[in-house]
């Protein structure tokens, strides 16, 4: 007779997590996404085993051994860390850890505390596109847009040719920049630093030394159209001359002033937080202000057309002093295009309109010129020519 085995006094193979999770909620059980603490019990090539509170032991295989904050590159027996619940209980009986997500999560946590402390980072620039430059801090990628980069680095191109710019950028990859975390969200996986506010918080205090109308010596690094830039001091400083701030007269093209490696003195004559704004006009007596000595209104003067615009002519005078013809004052009949009446070059004879040293302005007249020329001629035309006397009859030699 076969002997009825009851089946309620056999103990089914359970694991040790599943009778904890039966017995109660004496502990806090972790659910999946939960990070757990640890001791490593277990390190082999392709496995770490931990003891987590004496609750289960978890496992770390695979691609979840990937750390993105560092922290687990030289674990060894003993060493308490952190890991991600990725499953409760895998075939084994044990739980399914990652590194992957823990350090994960942790690089970004490590990021927004170093955006809120205003900590300097460094940043490996790993490619480059036109908007800027690709970084990775830690093994978080990120971006450095071009407007956050430093005066040095920025990648000033006569005519703003992009594919030079690009070039530029592309120069920098395989390097690191002192950069601040401006903005850290995991959620978007967005992480965007500046290295000109690295820049700015190493140079306040330099800056800080220098102040308005100080005169500086330094060395032209850049040209551009809308002004110069000029390195300064043993911090290697950079400040902007304005084109308004070359000279006192008009200047068209920076280019035409002076060139890169050029060596000039300025006058500070702003400081913006990390801008310094600089001229060199400043170090020169303004011309103007003696001007109505040399030049009177209703004057007539020569000059020479430097340039043509749709509105008008830009006139020289002399060395300082340049004038303006505008298109209305060109010619006594309607133009359309100042080209019609003169070319860059021509010399010319105008007539002074008006005088503003205050504003630095000149206006000159071809129309008023050519109609007191016409008036005169006219009235020369009406004028009746003074009246000769009669020529005298010689008398006829026959006459006696």
């Amino acid at each position: 007779m076969t002997e009825k085995v009851n089946i309620d006094e056999k103990e089914s193979p359970t694991s040790q997590l599943s009778k904890i999770l039966a017995e109660g909620d004496f502990v806090k059980i972790p659910k999946i996404g939960d990070i757990v603490k640890g001791k490593v019990i277990d390190i082999s090539r392709s496995e770490i085993r931990l003891d987590i509170d004496g609750l289960t032991t978890g496992i770390v295989r695979g691609r979840e051994f990937y750390d993105e904050s560092n922290d687990y590159a030289d674990l060894k027996v003993g060493d308490e860390v952190e890991a991600t619940v990725i499953e409760l209980e895998n075939e084994s009986g044990e739980m399914e850890l990652s590194f992957r997500f823990a350090g994960h999560q942790k690089a970004w946590d490590n990021l927004n505390d170093l955006k809120n402390e205003g900590k300097i980072v460094k940043a490996t620039i790993t490619d480059a596109n036109k908007g800027g430059l690709m970084i990775r801090v830690g093994k978080i990628a990120g971006f450095l847009p071009v407007s956050q980069l430093m005066p040095e680095h920025y990648p000033r191109v006569p005519g703003g040719d992009k594919n030079r710019i690009l070039d530029r950028l592309k120069s920098y990859i395989g390097k690191n920049f002192d950069t601040k975390i401006i903005d850290a969200n995991e959620g978007e996986d967005k992480l965007i630093v500046s290295e000109k506010a690295a820049w700015e918080e190493k140079q306040k205090d330099v800056i800080a030394s220098y102040k308005v109308s100080d005169v500086v010596e330094g060395k032209v690094t850049a040209v551009t159209d809308f002004g110069v830039f000029v390195e300064f001091g043993e911090d290697n400083l950079e400040g902007l001359i304005h084109i308004s701030e070359l000279a006192w007269q008009r200047i068209d093209d920076p280019n035409d002033f002076v060139k890169v490696g050029d060596k000039i003195k300025a006058e500070i004559i702003n400081v913006e937080g990390s801008k310094i704004f600089l001229s060199i006009k400043k170090l020169k007596r303004d011309p103007w202000s003696n001007v109505s000595e040399k030049y009177k209104v209703g004057e007539l003067v020569k000059g020479k057309v430097l340039k043509i615009n749709p509105f008008g002519l830009f006139v020289e005078l002399d060395e300082d002093i340049h004038g303006l013809a505008h298109i209305s004052e060109l010619s006594t009949k309607p133009i359309n295009d100042p080209n019609e009446v003169a070319k860059p070059g021509d010399e010319l004879e105008f007539k002074i309109l008006s005088i503003e040293p205050e504003n630095h302005r000149l206006g000159l007249s071809l129309k008023d010129l050519k109609s007191t020329s016409h008036k005169e001629e006219k009235l020369e035309a009406t004028v009746p020519a003074p009246a000769t006397e009669p020529e005298k009859t010689k008398p006829d030699s026959t006459e006696k």
